[in-house]
This record gives C-alpha cells, structure tokens and sequence, in this order.
C-alpha cells in the first residue's frame, strides 16, 4: 500500500528509521530506493536517537557518512510513551527536543538543523520549490485541457436558448453561418465554386459543336427546306421564308445546350448545398434544423432553376423570332445568280446556288451561337448564382419568423446526452479556468 504512494513521482519520500536499529535492514530505506534510485525525492529521518545504547550515536548517519542520501539526514525525538500518558503537548515536546540536541555533545554542533520543527521548515521549503519547477508542466497540462474542452463545447455547440426569442436568435444565426459558409463556395474562398466556369468555359461551348450546323445545312436539306418554303407560289427574288426556316431550325436546337447548362449549374449548387450543411458545425447539433433549412435551400434553388430555364431559352427564341435586318439585306446580291424559272420548283437552283445559301445560314448561325455562348452564362449566372448568394434563405427566414414557440423548440431538438455532456464539461472549464488563474498568480509572484 506503502509502494502504490511513493511510486508517484511527485511524491516526497520521509524514509523513517530508528536510530537503535541496523540501518542496512531499514525496509524504509530499501522501498524508497527501489522508488528512487537517484534520491531526488527521499528525505532520511532518525528517530529515537535518544534510545541509542550508552556509548553509541548517530552522528555519522546524521552527516552522512555512514549512509549517504542527496538530502542531509534529520535526527528528531519524539514523546516517549510515558510523555504521551502525562499528555505533554506538542510545544512542550518541541521544545524539550531542541534542548535535547542543543545539551547533547555528540549533537550540539549540529543542533540547528535537528528536530521536527527544521525537518517541517526544509520540507515545506522543499515542497514549495518542488511546486515551482512544476509550475511550467502544471500550466502546460491546463492549457492543453482548457483548449480541449473549449474545441469539445465548440463541437457540441452553444446551449439553446430557453425563451422563444432567443431560440429564434439562435436559428437565424445558424441560418446566417450556413449562408455565409455557402457563399463562400461560391466566391472561391472555399472550393467547389469554379465547376461552374468549367460549365460555361467548357460544357457549353462543347455541347455547342455538337450540334454540327454544317450537317443541318447540308445541300439537300438546304433544297427541301427551301423548295417547301415556296408552297405552291415560287418566290419571285430571294427565297425569304427558305431563310427562315434554315435558319430557325438550326438556331432553336440551340435551346438543348442551354438547358443542359441550366441543369448543370443546378447540380452544382446543389452539390455546394450539401457542402455547406456538412461544413456548418451548428446543423450538426440539430438533425432537425439541418433537414429544414437543406430542403428550404433546395426548394430555392429550384425556383432559381426554373426562372434561370425561362429566362436563359428566351435568349434562344428571341434570336429565333427576329433576324438581323443587315443579313437580310445583303441577300438580293445574289439572287438568281443560279436559278432559271423555266425549271421545276424542285431543281430550279443549281447545287452551287444551294451551296451558297447554306454558306451564308451557317454564316448567320455560328454569328447568333457566338452571341448565344456569352450570354447564356450571364443568364445563368443572374438567374442562378447570383439569387442563390442573395435569396436563398429568404422564405424560410420570413416562414421562421411566424413560427409558434413550440415549432421553434421542434427545430432545436438536442440529444439529452449532448446537454448533459455540455454541462459537465463547462463545469470543468471553469475549475480548470480557476485553477488557471491560481497557477498564474503563484508563478508570477516568483
């Protein structure tokens, strides 16, 4: 039982043995060497060197010749069983010590460092310099706890409020980090944000060359498209509505990229979505609060989507619904250059007449498509991303705020066993604050 307390490295070891034994069989000195080998800790106590055998002393233990220990060796006297039935106190005792080894002369010489009142002096002035070479390691030891506590409450998150205002404080808050952290997606301070400049730098303009204008402008479908457009009247100087109908077709399969590139951006806001709600450490505390305000933010976003959808492919049908006068007017320089009204409306036009219409519609089309490829991401982008920084949260905040207390409360449900975690850790931050506190003043007074 002994073992399990010196064994202890900031323990301080009184090895007592009396003086009228053997010292070599001291069991005290044997431990305290086992536990200490190098002494660093272990004080010698002499007693009974008032019992010794006439003619004999300690006075080479006392001086530690004998056996020698870092620490000098204290003699003491203490009350005899006879003192102890007479009840003589402690004073009294003390003092019929210190006249002992002052009248003594095998000990007078060393009399001022004798007896239990020396021994408690050294031992508390001991005591105290062991304290402050502990200081640094103590200070070190609390820090580190206090940290680890701050960074576990931090996890567990702020305690909810118990009043309704506070609750919907809370949440709007929570709702204010959630938006900030998405923004930040968005803006490039945390990544995710640049897949969608790889929708408009890179998807857009691909899925753009895949439509082949060139096919859709092949001669035959340039004769069928043409020769249709005449009905059962021949045009009489250029085939206008051939033209048009060239020139639609093409341009309204452009609707395609442009909403697979509304799609597209939808899938990475709402991808940064889930991103953000992971990376909110208070929706965490409330499994809740989290599905809300995700399926609100969702909700959003398709909204943003659909207007974006609406907005993006009236680009598209607006190049459709009215061409550019310029182009129309450079067409009756070459009218007729190929055609010879005594033919058949179906082979009236010489293949390179028909080669040339078709030169001029992809001409047109690659012109309005260029045009098309800058302004659809700005369509997007307004529709889109820019709502999605602005107005995502708008309507769960306005809804929020005409929430019961006890919807509020529903939203900030906690696991009971997080609460009373929660507790007893602030408990012990404010011991280990406090604690703090006293080490602080202790070692600046140094």
């Amino acid at each position: 039982m002994v073992r399990s307390f010196i064994e202890k490295p900031n323990c301080i070891i009184l090895a007592i043995s009396p003086a009228n034994q053997d010292l070599a069989t001291s069991d005290a000195i044997k431990i305290s060497r086992e536990v200490d080998p190098k002494g660093e800790r272990t004080f010698g106590v002499l007693t009974k060197i008032d019992l010794m055998d006439r003619g004999t002393d300690a006075v080479d233990i006392l001086e530690g010749k004998s056996y020698k220990l870092q620490f000098p060796w204290f003699g003491v006297v203490n009350r005899s069983q006879a003192d102890i039935n007479k009840s003589v106190d402690m004073i009294a005792a003390r003092r019929k010590e210190r006249e002992y080894f002052a009248n003594s002369p095998e000990y007078k010489h060393m009399a001022h460092r004798m007896g239990s009142e020396h021994l408690g002096k050294m031992l508390s002035k001991h005591l105290e310099s062991v304290i402050k070479s502990r200081i640094p390691g103590l200070q070190s030891l609390i820090n580190k706890s206090v940290i680890e506590l701050e960074s576990e409450l931090s996890r567990l998150g702020k305690p909810i409020a118990a009043d309704a205002g506070g609750k919907l404080y809370m949440i709007v808050e929570i709702c204010r980090t959630f938006d900030q952290i998405y923004k930040e997606h968005l803006d490039g301070v945390r990544p995710g944000g640049d897949k969608i400049y790889n929708v408009f730098d890179n998807q857009l303009p691909a899925a753009l060359t895949r439509l082949q204008f060139d096919k859709q402008l092949a001669m035959e479908n340039v004769r069928k498209l043409i020769t249709e457009a005449d009905g059962y009247q021949p045009h009489l100087i250029a085939p206008e509505q051939g033209y048009r109908r060239l020139i639609e077709s093409s341009l309204i399969s452009i609707r395609g990229p442009a909403e697979a590139a509304v799609e597209a951006v939808h899938s990475l806001l709402k991808d940064l979505i889930h991103k953000a709600i992971s990376e909110t450490l208070e929706l965490r505390q409330y499994p809740t609060l989290r599905v809300e305000v995700g399926n609100a933010a969702l909700d959003s976003l398709d909204r943003m989507r659909e207007e974006s959808k609406k907005a993006t492919l009236k680009l598209v049908d607006m190049e459709c619904s009215y061409l550019t006068v310029d182009f129309f007017r450079k067409l009756p320089q070459d009218v007729e250059k190929g055609g010879n009204p005594t033919h058949s409306i179906f082979d009236r036009y010489n293949d390179s007449y028909l080669r040339r219409i078709g030169t001029t519609v992809l001409s047109y089309v690659n012109m309005v498509c260029a045009s098309l490829r800058n302004s659809i991401p700005k369509s997007i982008v307004y529709c889109q991303v820019r709502e999605a920084k602005r107005t995502l949260l708008d309507h769960f905040l306005t809804e929020l705020g005409k929430m019961e207390p006890k919807q509020l409360a529903s939203l900030l449900n906690e696991d009971p066993a997080v609460m009373e975690r929660r507790t007893a850790l602030s408990k012990r931050l404010e011991l280990y604050k406090a604690a703090q506190n006293e080490i602080d003043a202790v070692a600046w007074s140094k």
